[in-house]
């Protein structure tokens, strides 16, 4: 097997797996009970806390966990949205977000509030100028992923958290979900931070929401005491151990993965240049983990099955986004609609080898010549 699909999800870590499994076995106590077992689990996920905090330079108090990033994209917006709507109901996003940013924006404007879609650049960046245009006095979130889930585009955060700065009414929202564990990222411009386990080698099930001190939330969840006043539940301590321990072994080599890894997109971006009817969505300098690719007048789901035939697996568009026949995303960047309705994602891993591109491309040499003599 060939899996290619890591943006979707990652198999899970061994060790991540032991130490999930270890926690399940050894802190049976509930951590909210006041007897002693319970104390033992409430200290456990006070260490976890501690750990994903230092990691991440944030303050341990200013972690939420939830079931994954869907949520605490939900969480975040939906909070926001209703506990300051007393000063505006404007929200600002791009055309690059992930299905859980526009599903509770699409909620929210049942409700009375407005959406603007900032305009992107030729690399599909958020245009600074045209975000100052568009922000107002009612603005009350700004909300843009760090990193495109199907291009792999990355956002300038901390430019764009220098120009909230100046509107203190606003808040600013960054799904980073397809960037932690990744690459390394500044968080002290951002207000609110979504992520989830599974995307970096963690179990899934367990995702975060980061919230700084100086911001409240309405819940989407009420009743029953946790980690925190914003999201009900017992705490999943054998998640949070796990998700802890995943993103230690993340972070360790982040740079080298990197690196490793971009010299994978770079040997793929070469292949495929040697093909006609092979587009390549993804622009320079994105995130190399990800590299979107369109096979002009051949259907997505058509090549994906094609390639599953040699058990290759890829994906099209990203794997929350409902089945729809273009990509959103791939047509902001290249306002080419024969290119947004034929695109698939690579998406690629520190555990991704040479060698497993090299089969892949022979699976993918004899399948694009025989979707394309078909025409």
């Amino acid at each position: 097997m060939i899996y290619l699909d890591y943006s979707a999800t990652t198999p899970v870590n061994e060790d991540v797996l032991n130490s999930y499994v270890k926690a399940n076995q050894m802190y049976i106590g509930n951590p909210n009970s006041l007897h002693k077992l319970g104390v033992e689990s409430k200290r456990m996920i006070d260490r976890a806390t501690n750990q994903i905090a230092s990691i991440l330079n944030v303050k341990p108090e200013e972690i939420i966990y939830t079931s994954g990033s869907s949520e605490s994209n939900n969480l975040a917006i939906k909070g926001i949205a209703t506990m300051y709507q007393n000063r505006g109901k404007h929200i600002i996003t791009t055309d690059l977000e992930h299905s859980s940013i526009y599903g509770p924006i699409d909620y929210l404007t049942k409700l009375g509030f407005e959406v603007s879609f900032v305009k992107l650049d030729k690399d599909g960046k958020v245009d600074l100028d045209n975000l100052k245009d568009i922000i107002r006095d009612d603005t009350i979130l700004v909300t843009i992923n760090g990193v495109n889930s199907e291009l792999g585009i990355v956002q300038p955060i901390e430019q764009i958290g220098e120009i909230l700065k100046d509107y203190p009414k606003c808040f600013f929202h960054v799904d980073l979900t397809q960037g932690v564990g990744k690459i390394k990222s500044n968080l002290d411009f951002v207000d609110l931070v979504s992520f989830s386990a599974h995307k970096f080698f963690g179990l899934k099930g367990i995702g975060v929401l980061i919230k700084k001190n100086k911001i409240e939330l309405e819940p989407l969840i009420h009743g029953g005491k946790s980690t925190t006043m914003y999201r009900s539940g017992t705490p999943a301590l054998p998640l949070i151990v796990s998700l802890a321990k995943a993103l230690r072994l993340a972070t360790e080599d982040l740079e080298q993965n990197y690196n490793y890894v971009l010299d994978l997109n770079k040997y793929l971006r070469s292949k495929f240049g040697e093909y006609d009817k092979v587009r390549i969505n993804s622009p320079l300098n994105t995130l190399p983990h990800i590299l979107n690719i369109s096979i002009l007048g051949v259907k997505p789901e058509t090549m994906l099955h094609a390639l599953e035939e040699h058990d290759v697996y890829i994906s099209t568009q990203s794997a929350c986004s409902s089945s729809n026949s273009q990509s959103k995303a791939v047509y902001a960047c290249t306002h080419d609609m024969e290119c947004a309705v034929s695109s698939i994602r690579i998406s690629l891993s520190k555990l991704t080898t040479k060698d497993e591109l090299d089969k892949f491309l022979i699976a993918f040499n004899e399948s694009y010549n025989e979707l394309t003599n078909l025409r």
